[in-house]
Formats: structure tokens, C-alpha cells, sequence
């Protein structure tokens, strides 16, 4: 298949428009990218989604379970399939970025706890969002020891006691290993247990910093653990142990002492810590738990220390003073996880974020509520730089005149194509454009009438899909 084909086919798969009969075409066509693209949409008519679910190729089907805008209800139609790999595709689910996903229907996750296939019943506890608790609950007595330690992991606060107290001390390791690790912030014992039992590993590292530990035991892991970072956030520590981490030859130790809940912006400022501008660091246990609390969020708003101000930057509760100070803010990292976290970030900081930042996250940052489009084309129609130009193009008060310019703009044509607000005839001429890419983008212009769409098929040789039954590739 020719490239430009291929790209006006793609185009018509991203057409929110196109309708029922165009997108059951392109599932029948030979492309296998395009196909799987037309399982993926966001919107399916409901015939669409019928014919996906009987598709003869299975890797159309597994690109519907694990499509994140699809009906829940929809997906787990799959749980019928005849295919094994549509089953592990349904158990592992969406995974998209920072979006939740609705979870399967209860009857679909009885299916898959009960597959024959291990994997498949592992995978549901292995990606993406595990089954929801009240599901989990129910597997606190399941046979397989794997099951148990799901519900120990995913629905440790809705046990009743009894369940508590017979995971705590299942016959199988995994399971109380997993069951002592819900309790161990609040158990001595249990700490001392499992970190002794899960010595060389990498779960110890929860443990080291959540798990209560005893005056001796602290002891012992500040002289043989090479962790010493993690034991140093961990809230049971005595105070003398704190202050002496806290002048430890080793900085990534001294950042995690100065972060600590007890300490005031004195006792901070007197930790020897630096917090590098391109540090990936977790947002701090102790703020995200006060995350409604206005007040206290002002105080870590308010910080010298950047990961108080980081940490505080992502909470909901966030006031607008704060969000005002914030967005003002030395380093990056707090500017930018307030723009992808806050309900309402300030517009001007994510438009400034966009056009200046250089992390991956900017480009996102036009879908955050509030990005001002309004009078974007005033301010860079003219400009020199194609980004700012192609964001013009968002303006929902854009001339007719001047996105006209922008389909004859080498830089900014291809972007143009897709907008609504073209003239139908403007879009047929760029659907012949020489450019590949522009003319892919007007494919996808919902403004093309349907029997232009057709015709882009006839064109291409595209034949009318007839699904009627699977085939040998299930």
C-alpha cells in the first residue's frame, strides 16, 4: 500500500465524522495499522463496535480492550472471545496516561479470575488498574495463593478483621508477606519480619521507610543498610537518629531528613540539601495526605524547600493564592505539575509552559482547562516561530482570511487541514495536496462530506466489509 494511501485512510480513521458505513469499510481493508486505528477511536457507532467484536483478525479485537474511551460494558464482551490473547489483552486493560479507567463490569472480572490460562489471571493483578476493591474482598478465602495477595494489596481496608487475622497468618509466604506489609506502619514485629525476610529484594524499600521500627532495629539499619535514603524518611525514627542523617556524607540522605513532616523551615535550612532541577522526585506522603487542607498547603506553598512546594503544587485543595505564588515559582518542576494538576492553572502559565518548556509533559498541556486560545491568532498570526502560528490556528475567533494563509503556509498546512472551520472546496484541494501529511490531515477534516469520504475509499480500492463469521486467526 502507497504511502499517501495509507495516510488518507488513517486520516478518515481520525475523522469524528465519519460515519457508520466508512469506518466498517476500513475495517475490512488490508491495512492492519488502519484497522486496528479504527478499533481505537473514542467513538464507535454501535454497528462499528459490533463488527469489531467478530473481527477475524484478533489484533483488531485486542486493540478494542484495551481502548480507554470504550464502553466498559462493550469490552467485556471479550471476555466470549475465542482467543486467548484477546482474554490477556481484556485482563490488562487501558493504560492511558493519568486518566483513570473505568473498571469492567463485576461478572467480566468473575470470568477472568476464573480463566483457565494463568497468565490471563495474573495479568489482572499485574497492569494497568487492578479490579476494584469490593471485587478483591471477595478473594480473600480464593484457593490460589496469588488471589489472596491481591486482596491483601488492593482491599486491605474493607477486610473484616477475621480476613485480616487468617492473611496474617496464611500457610503461604507471599500472602502474609503481602498482608504484613498493610500493617507494618503500625507493627514493630511485623517490620522486623519482613525486613529480615525480604532482605537483597527490592520490597524491603516500603518497608524501610513505612514500617514502624524499634530503637534497636533503627539502630541496625542506620550501621548495615545501604538504603539509608529510604530508612531516612521513615516516620517511627528517633529523633537523634534523624539529626545524625541529617549531616550524613551522602545528599541524597540529607534531602530526604530535610523533607521530613516534623521539621520546621529552620531545621530545614540547616540540612546541607539541594534539590537538582531535573530531580524526578515522588510527590511526599505526608503533604498528599493533607491535600484538601488550604492552610497547610499555603505553609508548603510558601516553602524554601522546593520538594514541600512540588509536593503541594499537584494537591486539589490547592488555594488560589497559592496557585497564584506557585505559578511563579523558581523551578520548573513546580510550574509544570501545577499546570497538569491543578483544576484550574493559571492560563498564562500554560501557555508560557508550552511555547518555553522543553519536557515531553508541555506539548499536553493545550487539553488542560483554560489554555487561552482566545486572541492567539491577534498575537502570533504574523509570528515567525511555526509553533506559535499553528497555535493560532486553535483561536476560536480565527478570520476566515488568515486561516486560509495558514493552508497555504508550508509550516502550518498540514495542521490547517484539520480544521472544521475550513471551506468544504479548500479541503477537497488539500485532499489533493503533494504533501502526504496535509493531505492525511484533510481526510480527517470533519467538514468533508461523507461522500467524499467514500469516494477517498472507492478510490483506493477499499470493498465493503462482510464479517460474518471469525476465521483460523482467533
Amino acid at each position: 500500500m502507497s504511502d499517501r494511501r495509507t495516510g488518507l485512510l488513517h486520516g478518515l480513521v481520525h475523522n469524528r465524522v465519519a460515519p457508520a458505513d466508512v469506518l466498517l469499510r476500513l475495517l475490512g481493508q488490508e491495512d492492519e495499522g488502519v484497522r486496528r486505528e479504527v478499533a481505537r477511536r473514542a467513538v464507535l457507532p454501535q454497528e462499528v463496535i459490533e463488527a469489531v467484536l467478530v473481527h477475524p483478525d484478533r489484533r483488531v479485537r485486542m486493540a478494542f480492550a484495551e481502548n480507554a474511551a470504550a464502553d466498559p460494558e462493550q469490552r467485556a464482551r471479550l471476555v466470549d472471545d475465542p482467543s486467548n490473547s484477546v482474554h490477556l489483552s481484556l485482563a490488562v486493560g487501558p493504560m492511558p496516561y493519568r486518566k483513570p479507567v473505568p473498571p469492567l463490569p463485576d461478572w467480566a472480572y468473575e470470568r477472568l479470575l476464573n480463566h483457565p490460562q494463568a497468565l490471563v489471571r495474573q495479568e489482572l493483578f499485574n497492569w494497568g488498574d487492578r479490579p476494584p476493591a469490593h471485587v478483591l474482598v471477595g478473594l480473600a478465602d480464593h484457593e490460589d495463593p496469588l488471589f489472596r495477595v491481591a486482596a491483601c494489596q488492593g482491599a486491605w481496608n474493607e477486610l473484616p478483621d477475621g480476613a485480616r487475622q487468617r492473611l496474617l497468618h496464611d500457610e503461604d509466604r507471599e500472602v502474609r508477606l503481602a498482608a504484613a506489609e498493610q500493617v507494618c506502619p503500625e507493627d514493630e514485629e511485623r517490620t522486623a519480619w519482613l525486613i529480615g525476610e525480604l532482605d537483597g529484594s527490592w520490597r524491603p524499600v516500603d518497608v524501610l521507610g513505612a514500617g514502624r521500627l524499634t530503637r534497636e532495629l533503627a539502630e541496625r539499619l542506620l550501621a548495615e543498610s545501604d538504603r539509608l535514603a529510604t530508612v531516612a524518611g521513615n516516620p517511627s525514627l528517633p529523633p537523634d537518629l534523624v539529626a545524625r542523617l541529617a549531616v550524613d556524607p551522602d545528599p541524597a540522605v540529607r534531602l530526604v531528613v530535610s523533607a521530613r513532616p516534623e521539621l520546621n523551615e529552620a531545621d530545614r535550612a540547616a540540612i546541607d540539601h539541594t534539590v537538582n532541577a531535573e530531580a524526578r522526585l515522588g510527590t511526599l506522603d505526608w503533604v498528599w495526605e493533607r491535600r484538601e487542607d488550604a492552610d497547610f498547603l499555603r505553609q508548603c506553598a510558601r516553602s524554601a524547600h522546593t520538594w514541600l512546594r512540588r509536593s503541594a503544587a499537584v494537591c486539589p485543595g490547592l488555594p488560589a493564592d497559592a496557585v497564584e505564588l506557585l505559578a511563579g515559582d523558581a523551578d520548573f518542576a513546580v510550574r509544570l505539575l501545577l499546570a497538569e494538576f491543578n483544576p484550574a492553572p493559571p492560563p498564562e502559565l500554560l501557555l508560557d509552559l508550552y511555547l518555553n518548556g522543553t519536557h515531553r509533559a508541555v506539548g499536553m498541556l493545550t487539553t488542560r482547562p483554560g489554555f487561552p486560545f482566545p486572541g492567539l491568532a491577534a498575537r502570533f498570526g504574523d509570528s515567525p516561530d511555526p509553533v506559535r502560528r499553528r497555535l493560532a490556528l486553535r483561536d476560536p475567533g480565527l478570520e476566515p482570511e488568515l486561516l486560509d494563509r495558514f493552508t497555504r503556509d508550508p509550516e502550518t498546512r498540514s495542521t490547517a487541514a484539520r480544521d472544521p472551520r475550513l471551506p468544504v472546496a479548500r479541503v477537497r484541494e488539500l485532499l489533493d495536496d503533494p504533501d502526504e501529511n496535509t493531505a492525511a490531515a484533510a481526510a480527517a477534516n470533519p467538514a468533508l462530506p461523507p461522500e467524499d469520504m467514500r469516494r477517498i475509499l472507492d478510490r483506493a480500492g477499499v470493498p465493503e466489509i462482510r464479517v460474518n463469521d471469525r476465521t483460523s486467526d482467533c
